[in-house]
């Protein structure tokens, strides 16, 4: 399992924190979001799920992964 922790702008409330969550449970991985922070802590099996499909995933939910 592979560990990451990606900064992501756009993200203001709690539907925000959910639709993050859920895109990434959405392609294999788990999120924890960090509102405050403005990151997501994201652990995924890299033999199942690549870092740029979960990038890509927040991103179609309007949010910018920097």
């Amino acid at each position: 399992m592979s560990n990451v922790t990606l900064k992501v702008e756009g993200m203001s409330c709690g539907h925000c924190v959910s639709s993050v969550e859920k895109a990434v449970s959405g392609v294999g991985a788990a999120a924890k979001v960090d509102l405050p922070a403005k990151t997501v802590a994201v652990e995924f099996d890299e033999n199942t799920v690549s870092l740029d499909t979960i990038k890509a995933a927040i991103e179609d939910q309007g949010y910018d992964v920097v």
